[in-house]
């Protein structure tokens, strides 16, 4: 139970014993929370009493199911809408809570709250049987994470698994091996950037203040080194990167032999719910036939809607550029588009962003907003409230782009993120009935079940669910344990931890600020906040207008249950692993803050967090 007080009215007569053991344990909860609960107790003097007002009065009869219309025994407890004494209003009444054991048990979950979605689970019966007579129990439509994980998963547990990947060729022609967007051409060539970026910004910006400077150079005359000259080399990053992506393509396809999965590279297509047609890259087709089937396809980025869009490269190109990207323009505001801006700005590239509205849509504006500046600190360029109108190519294989406000520019690389939608136009759905998003193509689900039940969806491709690798993976092994496992678990998709890997990093987990006030209002919540010089930072002078920051959203009550989790700055995804652990099991602000920190690092401003926003003290902090 949690905030909005709740008012639970409580009859019965004092000769009876149950209704004594029940009113000490309401009232005690009352005591305790008195910001949850408030507990309303009309007595009557004995049992006849009680019975006659219940149930020959006739109040019973407004309970709201069939148990409150039949109830007779005392006590009696319901949920009302105000805390209004007196007689018990029947028009008050909210909801119906039963007698002595439903009580005991609503106060055993009170007191140990249920995590939220999470527990056992009951799906539609798909018809599968052991003794089936198709080629397979399981095959998987998709080589991405949370295909791969669920087809292993499955076939340790004794299921035989196939798995069909085929990377259909992107509008600039670009493909990539087995494991789907991440590995390829998402999270981990991404990082990789992000990464080098980092390393070049270190040596530019901090290492001259370590010590640390060329072999020619030698300190001034007030001891300071110069900082080194950095050059990156595009051609080379590009190439050790597509190597080491290829070493991973390659070990998947052996995790996938070592676990009796079998993959196929084709495409597939559905013919019915049972059989899918599949054609390698030869053109040569056959048909496979499966009790189960589990599309985990993924997206691929929505193209540019402009004159030209066609000249514009995706995510799905950027890794592979053999030529250098040079000046170079992302258009959109998501954490992809920042995230590329990001690393080919901080490799020394001319870069601008496109923004039609705002920054990072769904995140926490607050920290948005951080991340904004601090990039246009360091070198990234935006145009606000801009969407291309026109995009021509020029001479010096430049293209000049128009924007909505009359403006122009000329860059060498137009890289479009302004979206994603699920790939699923070639699957054949509509052939057997499984319903499909019209908008982003995105299959609707109940605990991973499409509308087919004996075909299931997991990852990027399911409407709902969160576009993150880790996600998709625990997704499909969760799934995997309940159809071949006999769990009955159901995948939690609440309080999920992310990272945004821009120039300053932002992780996150549970509800941001915004969201937070939404759902509780602006006097539910409270926010503790800090700014801070992380201590790598503190020695450069060239850090001097960077901060790192963090807050924590917590609900106004006894408790302060903590809500959300916000850091931005260095390592941050590293900094906000362990937290999720917490926020899964109910963390409160007490918890949090009586936890000791690891000193000096980043993360212990977290759990040393004092300051409130409602107090206005400056959040900035300082010393040990």
């Amino acid at each position: 139970m949690s905030s909005p007080q709740r008012q639970q009215p409580m009859e019965g007569s004092c000769d009876s014993g149950f209704y004594k053991r029940i009113s000490g344990c309401l009232g005690s909860l009352a005591l305790l929370f008195p910001n949850r609960l408030k507990v309303v107790e009309h007595e009557f003097p004995d049992r006849p009493a009680f019975r006659q007002w219940l149930v020959d009065d006739g109040f019973r009869n407004h309970f709201d199911v069939a148990d409150g219309k039949k109830h007779v025994n005392s006590p009696v407890v319901w949920f009302s809408k105000s805390a209004k004494g007196g007689e018990p209003d029947p028009a008050d009444i909210e909801r119906y809570l039963g007698g002595h054991d439903a009580v005991l048990e609503w106060c055993r979950d009170f007191v140990n709250p249920k995590v939220e979605g999470r527990g056992p689970v009951t799906m539609v019966n798909d018809g599968h049987k052991a003794d089936h007579d198709y080629e397979y129990d399981l095959v998987v439509i998709g080589g991405g994470s949370g295909g791969m994980a669920a087809a292993k998963e499955a076939a340790s547990l004794g299921a035989k698994v196939a798995l069909c990947d085929f990377v259909k060729p992107s509008p600039k022609g670009t493909t990539w091996g087995l494991g789907g967007t991440c590995v390829n051409v998402g999270c981990i060539p991404k990082k990789l950037y992000h990464i080098g970026a980092g390393i070049r910004e270190t040596m530019s910006v901090d290492s001259n203040f370590y010590g640390i400077s060329g072999a020619e150079s030698t300190p001034d005359d007030f001891g300071q080194l110069p900082a080194p000259e950095t050059h990156s080399h595009w051609g080379v990053a590009k190439d050790n990167i597509q190597n080491y992506i290829r070493s991973l393509n390659f070990k998947y396809r052996v995790r996938l032999r070592d676990k009796s999965v079998k993959y196929l590279n084709k495409l597939a297509t559905f013919k019915d719910e049972h059989t899918i047609q599949v054609v390698d890259k030869k053109g040569a087709s056959s048909e496979i036939t499966s009790s189960r089937f589990l599309v985990a396809v993924g997206g691929r980025p929505a193209p540019l809607d402009c004159e030209g869009g066609e000249l514009a490269i995706s995510s799905d190109d950027v890794f592979f550029l053999e030529k250098d990207p040079g000046k170079t323009l992302c258009v959109g505001a998501s954490y992809i588009s920042l995230e590329c801006a990001g690393f080919l700005a901080g490799m020394g590239r001319d870069v601008t962003v496109a923004v039609r509205s705002i920054l990072l849509r769904g995140f926490d504006r607050e920290c948005s907003e951080r991340i904004g500046a601090y990039m246009k600190d360091h070198g990234v360029q935006f145009k606000m409230q801009v969407t291309p109108s026109k995009i021509e190519k020029v001479e010096n294989d430049q293209l000049k782009v128009t924007f909505s406000d009359g403006s122009s520019d000329f860059y060498d690389t137009v890289l479009g993120a302004v979206g994603r939608h699920a790939d699923t136009d070639k699957l054949g759905l509509a052939n057997v009935g499984v319903e499909v998003n019209p908008k982003n193509k995105k299959i609707p689900a109940n605990l991973e079940q499409t509308s087919v039940p004996n075909i299931y969806c997991v990852g990027d491709v399911m409407e709902g669910c969160p576009e993150l690798t880790p996600v998709a993976i625990q997704a499909g092994v969760t799934l995997a344990q309940r159809l071949f496992g006999g769990s009955k678990e159901a995948m939690d998709y609440v309080n999920i931890c992310t990272t945004v890997f821009t120039p300053i990093e932002y992780s996150c987990v549970g509800l941001s600020e915004d969201d937070a006030i939404e759902k509780y209002g602006p006097d539910g919540i409270e926010v503790y906040h800090r700014e801070f010089v992380p201590l790598e930072w503190s020695l450069s002078q060239n850090r001097h207008d960077a901060n790192a920051f963090t807050k924590v959203v917590v609900e106004k009550s006894d408790e302060e249950r903590v809500l959300g989790i916000h850091y931005v700055g260095p390592n941050a995804g590293e900094v906000m692993q362990g937290y999720g652990v917490s926020m899964k099991n109910g963390l409160t602000f007490k918890q949090l803050t009586n936890t000791v920190g690891i000193h000096p690092t980043s993360s212990e401003e977290i759990v040393s967090l004092s300051i409130t926003k409602s107090s206005g003290e400056d959040a900035a902090a300082g010393g040990c």
